[in-house]
């Protein structure tokens, strides 16, 4: 019996997630590990790295005319590029780092230097000082001299501009700190200041466009929260009466930690019910006939989902939820296709919410739309697509234009009379990732809701 039980523990901790999901080199993966090992996740990640430094940034440097670009920081303080630009075995920068990446052309391609800090699994030229410390080794870059060294190395190669991360409307390309800043100016002095550029678009497109080899572990992302999410929102974890919606946030919350895995946000779980304003509600107990709705997302291998579903929990007698709440959700997946749509390569994130909005209106649906790019991030660099309170634009953030190669949670809610409800409003609140193709089509990762999860 105990040999019997043991067995079913193991079979239900592997989920739907077998053999067959797991990345490359992790077959002998424990079933509590949908990802594999530690280590088999860094040898994936530091692969993703190689990809992006050798291919993604140097299309970059180009497309956006940055013959040189200086990202400086210190421990503690990382320019938000940061954890796209070093090994998953790196958490912070080392005293100070400074990395420069110059272009000597498509033959040779871009240099890439660490001034401080290592060579990220040997894809960085690492300097130290010449000067040994007592036991022999080469001291490590310090002070003034870290300085006057990265001006030294900026005049050796004579660079026609130098980008620097400072930005007043992105946060992902504004991660020069003031103190840095300073000393930077101080180092380079009045002539190669003058070459001094700030290149907005360089960090916020690198840290938005992904590599082709990611697409499957992104894919495999989404299935378990897909899974998760159908047993939270299940009689396996609600009983109608008993269970609150804390209780069903802290199982979410709880079933990614005993995975190895971690959230970005804390999960939510909310009620409508008929006659009811549940606005004000806090933590409530679930009961029959309620309208749930979760908002979650999980990180692994460095990567963020994030995810919005509904569920509703059958009254006694029925087998299915009433017509006018599946007719409230059909219009939500309708205003999915049209933001879908509208979305292609070179078009803004305030182009795409004008039109959506307005075929949105002309179909007589009534929702918002406040889409985000997703990647590195949970709200990642990019173009948003509306906000939840601005809904005419948003100026600078949303004048980004879509790219190719790139994630997005498609984030939006459409509000419905449900004539069983007394034509009570019952707001439909989705979010699901889609992929802006290389070749510029839209496509789910996975696959969207279409039908309520049901509590019986």
């Amino acid at each position: 019996m105990k040999c019997r039980l043991l067995t079913a523990i193991v079979i239900l901790a592997a989920g739907s997630l077998g053999a067959q999901s797991r990345p490359p080199g992790a077959a002998g993966a424990a079933p509590e590990r949908p990802f594999g090992t530690l280590r088999e996740q860094a040898e994936i990640r530091q692969q993703w790295l190689k990809e992006r430094l050798e291919t993604v940034l140097p299309r970059l440097m180009r497309e956006h005319g940055v013959h040189m670009w200086v990202v400086a920081m210190r421990e503690y303080n990382e320019d938000p590029v940061f954890k796209a630009l070093v090994s998953p075995t790196t958490f912070f920068a080392r005293r100070r780092t400074i990395y420069v990446f110059f272009d000597r052309g498509p033959e040779l391609g871009v240099e890439r230097i660490a001034l401080g800090g290592t060579s990220q699994g040997g894809l960085y030229q690492a300097v130290r000082e010449t000067e040994l410390a007592p036991d022999g080794r080469p001291r490590e870059l310090w002070g003034k001299a870290q300085w006057d060294l990265l001006a030294r190395v900026i005049r050796e190669r004579n660079p026609r501009n130098i980008a620097v991360n400072i930005s007043h409307t992105h946060a992902f390309s504004d991660g020069l700190s003031a103190g840095e800043w300073e000393q930077m100016q101080e180092a380079l002095g009045p002539d190669l200041l003058r070459r001094v550029v700030r290149a907005e678009r360089l960090p916020l497109d690198y840290l938005a466009i992904h590599v082709e080899s990611m697409d499957s572990i992104y894919r495999q992302m989404q299935e378990l929260v897909h899974e998760i999410i159908a047993t939270a929102f299940s009689n396996q974890v609600i009983t109608p009466g008993v269970t609150t919606t804390e209780d069903v946030v802290w199982w979410m919350r709880q079933r990614v930690n005993d995975l190895g895995l971690s959230t970005w946000f804390q999960p939510s779980v909310s009620v409508q019910r008929r006659g009811v304003n549940m606005a004000d509600s806090t933590a409530p107990v679930i009961l029959r006939g309620d309208v749930l709705h979760c908002d979650f997302g999980i990180t692994a291998l460095g990567l963020n989902t994030d995810t919005q579903h509904m569920g509703y929990v059958l009254r006694e007698g029925e087998t299915e939820p009433p017509a006018g709440l599946k007719r409230a959700l059909a219009n939500a997946n309708r205003l999915q296709d049209i933001v879908l749509a509208e979305m292609r390569p070179g078009r803004t994130g305030n182009e795409v919410l004008a039109s959506a909005l307005a075929r949105m209106r002309a179909e007589g649906i009534n929702g918002t739309v406040y889409t985000h790019p997703i990647g590195d991030y949970g709200h990642g660099a990019g173009p948003l697509i509306g906000l939840w309170d601005r809904q005419d634009g948003v100026p600078g953030r949303g004048d980004v234009p879509l790219l190719p190669g790139t994630w997005h949670s498609i984030e939006l809610q459409a509000t419905t009379p449900v004539p069983e409800w007394n034509n009570q409003p019952v707001r439909m609140a989705l979010e699901e990732e889609a992929e802006l193709t290389p070749e510029g089509t839209m496509r789910w990762v996975l696959r969207r809701q279409s039908e309520f999860h049901l509590v019986r």
